[in-house]
């Protein structure tokens, strides 16, 4: 699902890395599938004390490679040394076993039995989605989320996966674009673009709608619920009319905010996150079961 909440591309939660051999290795969800860092594949299955120069040789010995060197990787944002996001070569599976095709290393066999199993899995939530949201239930609740908040998770997604498949068919291409698209509606129902929503609560590099509570959810799908519908109803198609699209969605969860925090008599938005909580969420969770 490549859902780019918050103008990010959206995973599972903590997925970022995976460890082979124990060594982690940064990958990302895009287009439906794990794409893997080339520069840690290749760092994982080498003993060169340069990577960077490694790679650069492989691609000139193997001509083939090289010449499809364009279409195999795909820059996409992962987490650098230095804590920031940056553009990197990934390969998805077909990709990563393209690639160590030329690595002649003996470690290179487990890793493609590796791949070939994650391979497998993708293949079989492909044919089956229920496993793949099975598999991030399970996810979220060793993380001490109650199973009704994980409801309203997993649902909120598929919105949001409804939403972006809309845009995409529309002409959107860029992430600034789906950004942009999104930062309308998070200003229009919560009066915060995500970025700001994010300080408020404390996070960084954390996933926002990990950290929101049931309303602030329901809120957030009822935003991009509205947005795809009006985009389908006016039929809009330049960047600017799904720019409205966005805003007047928006604006349908922002009024239903308003009544909500009249009658609650206190802000939905709050800086609450679960950063702190999940040995609370689990004790609380424990108690709902022997009542």
């Amino acid at each position: 699902m490549e859902s780019h909440e918050e103008g990010e591309k959206e995973g599972l939660p903590d997925n970022s890395i995976v460890i082979f051999k124990g060594k982690g290795i940064r990958r990302a969800w895009h287009n439906h599938e794990w794409w893997f860092s080339v520069f840690d594949i290749v760092a994982v299955l080498t003993d060169s004390s340069d990577t960077k120069q490694y790679i650069k040789k492989m691609r000139s010995r193997d001509s083939a490679l090289n010449s499809k060197w364009g279409t195999i990787c795909t820059p996409l944002e992962l987490m650098a040394s230095d804590g920031k996001k940056r553009l990197m070569n990934c390969v998805n599976t077909e990709g990563a076993f393209r690639v160590i095709q030329s690595i002649p290393s003996p470690k290179a066999e487990p890793f493609k039995l590796w791949l070939a199993k994650v391979g497998h899995e993708r293949v079989r939530e492909i044919e089956n989605p229920e496993l793949a949201q099975e598999r991030m239930k399970k996810l979220f609740k060793s993380k001490g989320y109650s199973e009704e908040w994980i409801e309203k998770r997993v649902r909120g997604i598929a919105i949001r996966d409804e939403l972006t498949d809309e845009w995409r068919k529309r002409g959107l291409k860029s992430e600034s674009e789906y950004a942009i698209l999104t930062s309308e509606i998070s200003k229009a129902a919560f009066g915060l673009t995500p970025s700001g929503y994010k300080k408020l609560k404390g996070l960084k590099k954390e996933n926002l709608r990990d950290h929101m509570d049931d309303i602030e959810l329901v809120l957030t799908m009822l935003g991009e619920a509205t947005t795809t519908r009006l985009t389908r109803d006016r039929d809009s198609i330049k960047f600017r009319n799904l720019k409205t699209d966005a805003k007047d969605g928006g604006e349908v969860a922002g009024s239903a905010r308003k009544g909500i925090e009249q009658k609650l008599g206190k802000n939905v938005v709050c800086p609450d996150n679960f950063l702190e909580k999940p040995e609370k969420l689990k004790r609380l969770e424990h108690r709902k079961k022997k009542k």
